[in-house]
């Protein structure tokens, strides 16, 4: 990316790919078909993917690098107990398909010989606490997280969890599609079940225990707190000391489950769904303990089937990858190896990622552009004619403390505690579990690291945290067709801009207004400034509703406004940046046949480029917080007037709203 003051030297190419366009199209009728058509005909979907766009493209690229610089390890010969060791053991073992298969289902026998051998509720809770350990969650999951009074200090938190199909919805709704669903999870548990000789050693059915598996579930699910109001942090926090936690379910002996976790010094913590927790002791009471065994079970094969043999992978990938997202092929081995060692040992391979990949000038020119957004944003905060000085003065306080995260962290992580050996692939899964969550029980009841990164510096993505009031842009990200550094800077500001500008909104959307500059929740808002926010936010969220993202199926404007506004917010704020910017000559005019401004909206529509299978189309509707990519640009869009105005877009096209159905809100 070119410097934000005026270019200078030789002419720089616009950025814009000419193919990947479909000029077939009018802009006016479907802007998405125009800006990326061209994109997605160049570009089919493969056979392993349910989705693949632009995101995916260069996620795929990298995880060619990492493989890459993976491979060189596991050729040398590190000490197993050197980091470089253990990037290359874990690739070793994953990619040892030999192996996997003699062993069959011999690497989770024991933990299911474990289960098998319950005889007492005092038993069941010290399995659960055990499971919970190795990362496997059934009904419920201990971590830390901020405490939203206090966001300087991490506490527990105890969150709902332990449903196979994830989301509640699931196992409620009652169309065909949602029936047929539930139909082949039975099959895949049942199948998964006999797979690892769970009949053999209970002595009952494969069917059987995946029925009673699902009516435990089903029972969960109907106790288990909605997508939307997981969406509303006040209903979220519900801190309680201890005896309060007891109480409410008096069943599960939660002070011997702290004390097996190592924190039994636990005096009060975050119980986010207190009646999912209560309902849970129920279910402990009065399920029949083969029922809640078969359950466990469950857990313990879900998790585990992906590190195991071809005939588990197989099965596994049959259900969560063909019937649910419509994929046709399981990703090849060495794709699914590396992605496990990136989750294990993320930083380790970070550091090598970016001392190969990231130029230290990417770091320098990136921290330019987000300063010029956060003054624009800042500007128009000031201008906004629907908030007063007083919310006014507040909301310019809380940008001016944005935390601004870029390419990688100062300090990388130590993995000198995790231990890993060369016996089966699934167990070392388990040891890097039991690492990460001693590593992340530790910091219950203690300050909260704001240096630590929320994610990996390979990883195609960006985040704002509002606990700790930061914004965080990976190296993976600022590559094309993000961050553009030869080209000339309407495709910047259009794209990686715009990801600035989202992030950034992120602290004003409907969740991230209530917390204040030092992160806590709280309401700093006037009354009528609030009231204001919330009719501009409900024409957003009414405007996404009426989409039908395939027949009969509308999108959900209240579960995906967060990011809409967000996506809305950083249009109109990259968009001004990017017109400072030209103001002073650092935006070329004409290139290419179009003008800066339409450069700048066929850069954003070009992130989102991408071939979907219809049943992912359904999967993300339901499950996804962000919109689909074709409705992030024809569905925010006309709301910008700058973007009616570059493309004439006039009453009567489709991609024109009247005035008074746009929301401006930042």
């Amino acid at each position: 990316m070119a410097a934000l003051c005026a270019c200078t030297g030789a002419p720089k190419p616009s950025g814009i790919t000419l193919s990947n366009l479909d000029t077939t199209a009018s802009p006016r009728t479907d802007f998405y078909r125009y800006a990326t058509g061209g994109w997605q005909k160049n570009n089919p979907l493969p056979a392993e993917f349910a989705r693949y766009g632009t995101f995916d493209k260069l996620a795929q690229d990298n995880v060619q690098q990492i493989k890459e610089l993976i491979a060189e390890l596991s050729g040398q010969a590190a000490a197993a107990d050197t980091v470089a060791g253990k990037i290359a053991l874990l690739y070793n073992v994953g990619m040892d398909s030999v192996t996997l298969c003699s062993q069959g289902a011999l690497p989770v026998r024991p933990l299911l010989e474990t289960i098998a051998g319950i005889t007492t509720q005092s038993d069941l809770q010290a399995v659960i606490a055990g499971l919970h350990k190795k990362g496997i969650t059934p009904f419920f999951q201990l971590f830390a997280e901020a405490d939203f009074s206090d966001s300087k200090t991490d506490i527990g938190w105890l969150y709902q969890s332990g449903l196979g199909l994830g989301d509640r919805d699931y196992y409620i709704d009652s169309d065909s599609r949602t029936k047929n669903i539930r139909e082949e999870y039975k099959k895949t548990m049942s199948r998964l079940f006999h797979l690892a000789a769970c009949d053999e050693m209970t002595g009952m059915d494969a069917g059987q225990l995946a029925e009673k598996t699902l009516a435990i579930e089903t029972r969960l699910a109907a106790a288990q707190m909605s997508r939307h109001d997981q969406r509303d942090p006040y209903k979220m926090f519900n801190k309680k000391t201890t005896e309060e936690l007891y109480a409410l379910s008096p069943v599960f002996d939660f002070a011997a489950y702290f004390s097996a976790l190592g924190l039994p010094d636990m005096d009060s913590l975050n119980v986010a769904q207190p009646a999912y927790i209560t309902l849970v002791g129920t279910v402990l009471k009065e399920e029949n303990l083969e029922a809640l065994k078969a359950y466990l079970a469950w857990n313990v094969i879900n998790m585990a089937a992906e590190y195991l043999s071809d005939d588990f992978i197989n099965e596994h990938f049959h259900f969560y990858g063909a019937v649910l997202s419509g994929t046709k092929e399981l990703q090849p081995r060495w794709k699914r190896v590396v992605n496990t060692v990136n989750g294990a040992l993320g930083e380790a391979v970070g550091q090598l990622y970016v001392a190969k990949y990231f130029p230290p000038a990417a770091k320098e020119k990136m921290s330019h552009l987000v300063a010029n957004l956060q003054t624009t944003l800042g500007e128009r905060i000031k201008s906004a004619t629907w908030m007063n000085e007083a919310t006014k003065a507040k909301a310019l306080e809380k940008l001016s403390a944005f935390r601004v995260k870029i390419g990688y962290p100062d300090k990388w992580r130590d993995y000198s505690a995790l231990e890993l050996k060369a016996d089966s692939y699934f167990a070392n899964i388990i040891r890097s579990n039991e690492f990460e969550n001693a590593y992340a029980w530790s910091k219950i009841n203690k300050p909260k690291d704001v240096d630590e990164w929320g994610m990996t510096p390979q990883t195609v993505n960006a985040y704002y945290n509002p606990t700790t009031n930061e914004i965080c842009f990976p190296a993976g990200i600022l590559q094309p067709p993000f961050f553009f550094a030869g080209a000339d800077n309407a495709v910047n500001y259009g794209a990686i801009g715009v990801v600035i500008g989202h992030e950034m909104s992120h602290g004003f959307d409907d969740q991230g207004r209530q917390y204040d500059r030092y992160g806590n929740l709280q309401d700093w808002w006037q009354p009528e400034d609030a009231e204001n926010f919330k009719q501009r936010a409900q024409i957003l969220s009414d405007c996404f509703d009426s989409i039908e993202v395939a027949p009969g199926v509308h999108a959900d404007g209240k579960f995906t406004l967060g990011e809409n506004i967000a996506d809305n917010g950083g249009l109109q704020i990259a968009f001004q940046a990017m017109q400072k910017a030209r103001a002073e000559g650092g935006i070329a005019g004409e290139m290419d046949g179009f003008t800066p401004a339409q450069r700048f909206f066929i850069a954003y529509a070009g992130v989102w480029a991408a071939n979907i299978t219809g049943q992912e189309i359904l999967r993300r509707t339901k499950e996804d917080p962000h919109a689909l990519g074709k409705w992030r640009v024809n569905g925010t869009l006309p709301h910008v007037e700058a973007f009616l105005e570059a493309f004439d877009v006039q009453p009567g096209d489709a991609m024109y709203l009247d005035p008074d159905r746009r929301a401006v809100i930042w």
